[in-house]
């Protein structure tokens, strides 16, 4: 059965998308059966994987359904497309904006029924893949209530910035109350810092206050540095060295990093796994 992994923060702009789909990307590449569940109704991570199907296949991709078109009809599984080999894509659209009044039209008198609705659904799928990656949006909302609530796992991304660092320690506190209110389970499975720029001393600063606030052992080691590659990626689709000849040393070093990254996210799954048995 699939682990879910939800990327939070409560501050925009922070790489939550980047980072669910980059990790995402990368677990597919190290043999798991992984599906990017992009619960965020602008849309941006089924934007680049749509733009990396089609760089892989020169396929334009259209679709019959919306999600949420397949929520009305209780079958997520309608709408997943397979981007490549291990990798699929749970698709967002416009109209996912609609989700909040649609929960409260099926579930008038529930909100625990509306958060718990999307697991619901999440549950009947889980068996298809290893792992499940949700983006959602920055914000406090029944998008991320129902994310978290059908998730095993969090990782907060933490850009350095004082503000991130304020929209991460929000994101802290809410998973406590989601945990007091609605029973909820899941573990954080770290802080992941992406760096605004590389070498300034306030993005020094900024890691080092988390450090304090999270503690060190919380943080991922690697360090997700300031890649402009990765803005390209956006308008054409990821590269990948393996698959596409058109690629240089950069696509080689964003590929590097996120070997690292997602490696130390299986270490820690397992350390967390592990004690949990115990």
């Amino acid at each position: 059965m699939a682990k879910v992994i939800t990327f939070g923060n409560f501050k925009g702009g922070t790489g939550k998308t980047t980072n669910s789909a980059m990790m995402a990307y990368t677990l597919s590449k190290l043999g798991y059966k992984t599906l990017l569940a992009d619960l965020d109704p602008q849309a941006n991570a089924t934007s680049l994987y749509l733009h990396t199907k089609q760089r892989i296949t020169n396929n334009i991709v259209t679709f019959d359904k919306t999600l949420m078109s397949a929520i009305a009809d209780e079958d997520l599984s309608d709408i997943i497309i397979e981007i490549k080999e291990n990798l699929f894509l749970l698709p967002s659209f416009a109209d996912f904006t609609s989700y909040p009044l649609f929960l409260e039209k099926k579930f008038p008198d529930s909100q625990f029924n509306r958060v718990t609705f999307l697991n619901e659904l999440m549950t009947k799928i889980k068996d298809d893949y290893d792992f499940i990656l949700v983006d959602v949006p920055p914000t406090l909302s029944t998008y991320t209530d129902s994310a978290l609530l059908a998730s095993d796992y969090t990782i907060i991304v933490l850009q350095t910035q004082e503000r991130s660092l304020v929209g991460a320690e929000a994101y802290v506190g809410y998973l406590q109350e989601l945990i007091d209110n609605y029973n909820a389970d899941f573990d954080i499975l770290g802080v992941l810092p992406v760096l605004l720029k590389n070498n300034s001393k306030v993005d020094e600063a900024t890691l080092n206050t988390a450090k304090e606030k999270f503690g060190e052992e919380n943080l991922f080691n690697i360090v997700v540095k300031n890649m402009e590659r990765l803005k390209r990626y956006d308008i054409i689709g990821i590269v990948d060295p393996d698959l596409d000849t058109k690629y240089d040393i950069h696509d080689k070093r964003v590929m590097g990093l996120y070997k690292r990254v997602t490696e130390e996210m299986l270490k820690r799954l397992e350390m967390i796994e592990s004690r949990n048995a115990q």
